[in-house]
């Protein structure tokens, strides 16, 4: 009985401990929304984690702690909307990359089981304002190739950048089904000289007839999937006795339409493939990493269908490409009243992921949409709006304190507040800093 008290009381205290370290008043800064205009000299109460109230007069509570952020900025974390960031470590130890299963449908893999919380990367992509990522199962490509992993790498997983355990770092478990949609693979290269050396190898080219077929064979493989799914489905909804498919189970809520289905297509062949089986199929889509959308910008605007950008620092895909069609690309989207959000789609640059929405702003992309794209709009894509994305009443705060605008270069995050709880920006970055700027 007394071990029973003494475990009620420690637990008692570890919440009380909690409840101070994630109730706070951050006070005398600016503080930016992002879903409305910005409050000068304002602040942002705290309580229990969540955002109890915003304005430019709040009076402390009890004996709540006082954070003080005079001539600071207030902003809500960032999202990054794709990334293997806690699934990749090193690129040349294949050991530490956990992404690139075997097989062309692994729709059962979940990549929220296999995130590292210790990952180094973490804290260096932290400590750039970004607090959540969907963390995908498999790469997804915005350039010339596709994404690796098959054609259904498993499912996408929203995660807070912090925590001991994946289970703590869990926002959505099963945010999206990650597919890539088949394009035609042409080897690249022109003139005498790559022809000449193809043939003397021993290579013949690949014309782009059978390059076509080779695609569509892909094509027929993912019809005949998501076939195979859905008589598995009605199967089961009938009470039939079917033996347990994992593959097939995960694929019901896609089927259903309650889990969206991002798939990656680069060019307008494979955009306009993948909103015609879309439609076919009813199913709920978000597209990725698309780089080339031509005319079928206009269809992705009439089916109100959200669009997940890669980065702005690219060159174009074709040799008679406008020099800046990467950089205008956000805001032609935005023009066409697409929503679209960004990822860095990889873990060496994914700090990098404000910067890519900078790069569109010179470009035509008004500043608070670039600055929506990398909050409130990657939120709403993800449908967890109503909890993060912007610093509003009942949301919780997941919050940066910058020295400026967070999408510039020489803008500093000096604070980080993930569901209330301030999180460490030292990083493997810091360290070798202060270990170097030392040295006799």
């Amino acid at each position: 009985m007394r071990t029973i008290r003494c475990l009620v009381f420690a637990a008692l205290c570890f919440a009380a401990r909690a409840g101070e370290n994630n109730s706070f008043l951050l006070r005398n800064a600016t503080v930016h929304p992002v879903s409305g205009p910005a409050i000068a000299n304002a602040g942002v109460l705290v309580v229990d984690g969540k955002i109890a109230e915003i304005g430019p007069k709040i009076a402390p509570k009890g004996k709540i702690r006082i954070v003080e952020a005079r001539g600071l900025h207030v902003y809500p974390g960032m999202i990054d909307s794709g990334s293997p960031v806690g699934l990749a470590e090193i690129a040349s130890v294949r050991e530490t990359v956990d992404t690139g299963e075997i097989g062309d449908f692994n729709p059962q893999l979940r990549a929220l089981i296999a995130v590292n919380p210790s990952s180094e990367h973490i804290p260096v992509v932290r400590a750039n304002g970004i607090t959540s990522v969907l963390v995908t199962p498999g790469t997804t490509g915005g350039g010339r190739g596709a994404a690796s992993s098959g054609l259904i790498a498993g499912q996408a997983s929203l995660v807070h950048l912090d925590g001991w355990t994946w289970e703590e770092m869990e926002i959505r478990r099963s945010a999206a089904m990650q597919m890539t949609w088949p394009a035609i693979q042409m080897p690249r290269g022109r003139g005498g000289d790559f022809e000449a050396l193809l043939q003397g190898l021993g290579v013949r080219r690949t014309t782009f007839a059978e390059a076509r077929r080779n695609q569509q064979q892909q094509v027929q493989k993912i019809q005949d999937f998501f076939d195979a799914a859905r008589r598995y489905q009605k199967a089961k909804a009938a009470g039939e006795a079917i033996q347990t498919d994992l593959r097939y189970e995960a694929m019901i809520p896609v089927l259903e339409g309650k889990q969206p289905l991002m798939i990656t297509a680069v060019r307008e062949r494979e955009i306009r493939e993948a909103l015609e089986f879309a439609a076919r199929e009813k199913l709920r889509i978000v597209l990725a990493g698309v780089r080339r959308p031509g005319k079928a910008l206009e269809e992705i605007a009439k089916r109100n269908i959200p669009v997940v950008l890669g980065t702005t620092f690219a060159t174009p895909l074709e040799e008679d490409d406008p020099y800046d069609d990467p950089f205008t690309l956000p805001a032609r989207l935005h023009q066409a009243g697409v929503k679209f959000c960004f990822a860095s789609f990889g873990v060496q640059f994914a700090r990098n992921l404000p910067y890519q929405a900078a790069q569109a702003v010179p470009y035509g992309l008004p500043y608070d949409e670039a600055l929506k794209s990398v909050t409130l709009n990657a939120a709403e894509i993800w449908g967890i709006d109503s909890e993060y994305g912007s610093i509003d009443k009942g949301k919780f705060a997941d919050l940066i304190v910058t020295d400026g605008d967070p999408l510039e270069v020489r803008t500093q995050v000096k604070m980080m507040f993930i569901k209330g709880v301030a999180v460490d920006l030292e990083s493997k970055h810091t360290r070798l800093y202060k270990l170097y700027s030392a040295r006799p």
